[in-house]
């Protein structure tokens, strides 16, 4: 804008003097005037092309009211007049509303008393008309001004909360990917854990029963085939999970009985209730239930174990309660009771432990409604 206009008065004083309209307009005068705009001009060029700081804008802004002041001198028509308008626009866009509008006043002030000096202090309608425009010019001037600054503002602070924004996406993105990673870890850790637990069981039983009985080495093999299917199986479930398909719980609970009730170790299922919407949910009391039946084959020497599920109230539990050997709750840290609480948390549910040396274990875990 300061240089559309710069260049303005620089071609209506170069028409000016050449259509022979200013007699008394010197060489000299006319060279001054060009020299001093085409000067604005360089400052307008320097000023875009360097970052702006308060003291570079300050010393730029005494460049030109000096450079002004020159044109003004050499200008005998007075079209360098419109120019002042650009002080206080400057002013008020690089250094502030107080700076803007001090200078705006400073220039009425000055051109009062230099339209005094001209006329004697005598009415001229002429002046008076030329200091109304001049008045109504640094009035727009400043709330241009004023204009450009809230919106300068209002673009530093949309760029801001957008890099605050990015930042947060991004914060949220490694949140997201840590969470899937600790899930598909308590995934693998409770599926996969758990049927090669009754795989390395099963073969366990295969080889002491070879010679003896080779029947039951052949059920036993039988029984390991079956559950590395079902293990294949759940690795494809997870995938699933991930693409958010149907998950049915009492599906998978049935199917997890059937595959490790053997005479050595009963297993009894109860399902109350109908089955749990949504994935998350269901699939958290499964790995609590696949847990629960591992511990009890692997640790606890259990010969029976009872699951019951029920999805009547408000929350939706699962409890597996075995008579093994037991343990101390309060002095066991394992990663399968830190992965069953880290699950059941995410979800708002909980897991309760109960056991005791000698007097078996029960596991109830719950899911609210609301998570489901």
């Amino acid at each position: 804008m300061a240089s559309l206009l710069y260049i303005a008065v620089m071609l209506t004083g170069i028409y000016y003097v050449g259509a022979g309209l200013a007699p008394d307009w010197s060489g000299r005068e006319l060279a001054i005037f060009l020299a001093g705009l085409a000067a604005l001009l360089v400052v307008e060029q320097v000023d875009w092309r360097r970052p702006r700081s308060r003291n570079w804008a300050a010393s730029l802004l005494l460049v030109r009211m000096v450079l002004l002041e020159v044109v003004h001198s050499a200008d005998g028509a007075g079209f360098s007049r419109a120019l002042y308008v650009l002080v206080p626009f400057f002013a008020y866009l690089y250094l502030g509303r107080a700076a803007g509008i001090s200078l705006a006043a400073v220039y009425v002030v000055a051109a009062l008393i230099r339209a005094s000096a001209v006329t004697g202090g005598k009415p001229d309608p002429e002046v008076v008309s030329d200091l109304f425009m001049l008045f109504i010019g640094l009035a727009l001037t400043v709330a241009t001004a004023s204009i450009a600054t809230e919106q300068r503002r209002s673009r530093l602070q949309a760029e801001r909360l957008v890099e605050e924004l990015t930042a947060t996406q991004q914060r949220v993105a490694e949140l997201s990917a840590a969470s899937e990673r600790n899930r598909l870890a308590r995934d693998i850790h409770d599926s996969v854990g758990h049927h090669l637990t009754a795989i390395s069981v099963q073969l366990a039983k295969a080889e002491a029963f070879r010679e003896r009985d080779p029947s039951t080495a052949d059920r036993a093999v039988a029984d390991a085939r079956r559950t590395a299917g079902r293990a294949l199986r759940e690795v494809r479930e997870s995938v699933g999970a991930l693409r958010a398909e149907p998950f049915s719980l009492a599906a998978a609970l049935y199917a997890l009985v059937e595959g490790l009730d053997d005479p050595d170790f009963r297993v009894v299922l109860d399902v109350d209730g109908p089955d749990v919407p949504g994935r998350a949910g269901p699939e958290a009391l499964y790995r609590v239930a696949q847990e629960a039946l591992t511990n009890a084959r692997r640790h606890a020497d259990a010969g029976l174990v009872r699951v019951a599920f029920r999805n009547a109230g408000d929350d939706a539990v699962l409890e597996v309660e075995d008579d093994g050997r037991g343990f101390e709750p309060d002095a066991t840290s394992g990663g399968g009771l830190s992965g069953m609480r880290e699950r059941l948390a995410a979800l708002g549910g909980t897991v309760r432990v109960e056991s005791s040396p000698g007097q078996g274990t029960r596991i109830t875990a719950s899911v609210p409604a609301a998570a489901r």
